[in-house]
């Protein structure tokens, strides 16, 4: 193993570090904590490890300062805890200077190995090391996390591309311009609409379309496959595929796993109820859907009354869908949702004493900001839009909150000035 290990780290010092296209995330990098990067599968958490190292060495950091590992290589099928010292060995061994110095070790997969945290805890224990841990959503959950390293790990999630991302790799926009004139405003309509249509996941941005849903669906298998069912040992895979179905194609909407067990019932597809609650679960923990309960300050009333449920990305929900024009408001909303939640909101949707609903009340984690936020596809579908604004002035008036906003897919202007109307595309650009 010693030999393999060498030349893994030989073969690091040699490689020329891929390009990537910055991400917006950022890594608190505290001392004495173990960084942790987490994600669903293929959005790019090991690019994001390539992009930490790139900046080290930008930094002044000398690459031999750098350990670089990933534990899904096929050289280390047979790798196991008893081998963890032989990588300080070799490495120490190689540069023994390096003692003497803080080094920055990358940990690709390491949830692989069995009994990883005790060689981590060593790790920050006896060493002058940073350590980075990038790992799939099957075994390096942020819960798992808390247990195993005992509140010695800061968590990073990693999302596919924000609207910014999607337009830095396309050569579109380096930084979010400043104003919005008839040109500028064109190619951010037509990048919006890309967007909406691919989603963010990095690797399917310059496929040929037929390609681009192939992928992401094989994304979906394999998450299914090696997150859910092996994961957590599920033997009713026509239940949960049939549950991963009906949330994709329903996206941004209540869910109630009684009405799915119903249904699947009326299939004759069997399966109890305490099954689907947990492959909900699974589903959530394996970041291809979130949960949005109802605001309210009754447990009751948020456990009778159904989560509404998001898909991570919307060039997944499409892959995954026969779409029709009804659909485009709730995939709007999803889009709304998920460049929320990509910012550090909390969210719940609001239903009001008479009955209006308003989809997001929003906080955010750090600076406690609160907004209410409606979607609305465009504002010439009166009826439809005279109900949003309704909603959402009463939800102002019930939470005493003075101003809201309403998304629209290409809509701009003020409602009473206390309520901005403004379009997806400049809406997107707002945090990054």
């Amino acid at each position: 193993m010693k030999e393999i290990l060498s030349q893994l780290i030989d073969d690091f010092q040699e490689r020329e570090l891929p390009v990537t296209v910055p991400r917006t995330t950022t890594v608190a990098q505290i001392q004495g904590k173990v960084d942790v990067i987490i994600g669903m599968r293929r959005a790019g958490k090991t690019w994001f490890c390539f992009q930490k190292i790139t900046e080290l060495l930008a930094n002044g950091v000398t690459k031999d300062n750098i350990l670089y590992l990933n534990f899904e290589d096929d050289r280390l099928l047979e790798f196991n805890v008893g081998h963890f010292q032989e990588i300080l060995d070799v490495y120490y061994a190689k540069y023994p200077k390096n003692k003497n110095f803080t080094c920055y070790f990358f940990f690709d997969e390491i949830q692989r190995i069995d009994h990883w945290e005790v060689f981590v805890r060593r790790l920050l224990d006896t060493e002058n090391v940073r350590i980075c841990l990038t790992g799939s959503s099957s075994k390096l959950l942020s819960t798992e996390i808390a247990s195993e390293l005992r509140g010695r790990a800061l968590t990073t999630s990693i999302f596919p591309f924000s609207f910014h991302e999607f337009l830095r790799f396309h050569g579109l926009f380096a930084d979010i311009p400043e104003s919005f004139g008839s040109k500028t405003a064109a190619v951010l309509r037509k990048a919006a609409n890309d967007y909406f249509e691919t989603g963010g996941f990095p690797e399917v941005q310059n496929m040929p379309a037929h390609f681009q849903i192939e992928t992401l669906q094989g994304y979906i298998d394999t998450v299914l496959l090696k997150d859910i069912i092996e994961r957590h040992q599920v033997s009713n895979i026509t239940a949960i595929k049939y549950m991963v179905r009906h949330l994709m194609t329903a996206p941004s909407r209540k869910f109630s796993v009684n009405k799915f067990y119903n249904g699947l019932q009326s299939m004759s597809i069997k399966c109890g109820k305490n099954s689907l609650y947990e492959f909900l679960d699974h589903l959530i923990d394996a970041f291809v859907f979130y949960s949005v309960p109802i605001h309210s300050r009754s447990e009751k009333a948020r456990r009778l009354n159904p989560p509404k449920i998001y898909a991570i990305d919307t060039g997944l929900i499409n892959a995954m869908m026969f779409r029709n024009s009804a659909d485009l408001g709730p995939l709007l909303e999803n889009m709304v949702f998920m460049h929320l939640r990509r910012n550090n909101y909390v969210m719940e949707y609001v239903v009001t004493r008479d009955g209006y609903e308003t989809d997001f009340l929003a906080r955010h984690k750090i600076t406690k900001e609160t907004r209410l936020i409606q979607v609305s596809w465009k504002i010439s579908e009166k009826t439809t839009f005279e109900r949003e604004v309704r909603g959402l002035k009463k939800a102002m008036a019930e939470l005493s909150i003075a101003a809201g906003e309403i998304v629209t897919w290409d809509d701009e202007t003020r409602i009473d000035d206390a309520i901005r109307v403004v379009p997806a595309w400049k809406w997107l650009l707002s945090e990054g």
